[in-house]
């Protein structure tokens, strides 16, 4: 990430509670399918990615860089929901 000028160096996972999913529009979940966190109500999107992790540089600039053309996509309304375009909110765990 660094690479793209993005510094992720103070940022780590966070436990995907009912409480902190409750707080966003959209969930955005990248390769748990039937494993992902139910939350009613909630619009979800489960991204079939795999997992960065011990993976070589190149696969990890492959997966980060598909991760942006979909989080570009959503954000200018090629893919996703329209009421979370219309709010504006957008929130990524």
């Amino acid at each position: 990430m660094r690479e793209e000028g993005i510094d992720l160096a103070g940022v780590r996972p966070q436990f995907l509670s009912t409480e902190l999913a409750l707080q966003a529009s959209l969930l955005v979940t990248m390769g748990c399918g039937d494993a992902c966190p139910y939350v009613p109500g909630l619009k979800k999107l489960d991204w079939p990615l795999q997992d960065p992790k011990g993976q070589p540089i190149e696969s990890v600039r492959k997966i980060r860089d598909e991760i942006r053309e979909r989080v570009v996509a959503l954000a200018t309304g090629k893919i996703g929901s329209e009421r979370v375009l219309r709010t504006g909110r957008l929130s990524f765990v």
